[in-house]
């Protein structure tokens, strides 16, 4: 995740919230989230980012720079298996469409997979 604007979309759909929500808890417009989570659109200011951590319940330099672990329960799970923790995939979808796609390509074969994944790779070049 390189860009706040994914950042801030994964962390409020990590807890679940909408943007009207999210917006309501920061106490700004829901569209000034909306404009946080569009990729060019403006930044939130370093007050509502911390803001945004707190209610979201992760890391504020994550958040903010994309270095370092996510939350941290991610930390602590990490120090205790060695191993770097990851979220569900579709909390990492940016929108419904990526959403259903993963949720289709789960129902199929690990064969018509793999055709999936060849078909997606063709149309993208």
């Amino acid at each position: 995740m390189h860009v706040m604007a994914d950042r801030i979309r994964q962390a409020r759909r990590l807890k679940t919230l909408s943007q009207t929500q999210l917006a309501e808890q920061v106490g700004v417009q829901r569209s000034a989230v909306a404009q946080w989570e569009r990729v060019g659109g403006t930044h939130p200011s370093v007050e509502h980012l911390a803001q945004i951590a707190v209610i979201t319940q992760v890391l504020f330099e994550w958040l903010a720079t994309g270095r370092g672990p996510m939350t941290s329960e991610a930390t602590q799970a990490e120090a205790a298996s060695g191993a770097p923790t990851t979220l569900p995939a579709e909390r990492l979808a940016r929108d419904e469409v990526e959403t259903h796609v993963l949720q289709l390509i789960r129902r199929l074969s690990p064969h018509r997979r793999s055709d999936a994944c060849d078909l997606l790779r063709s149309m993208v070049g």
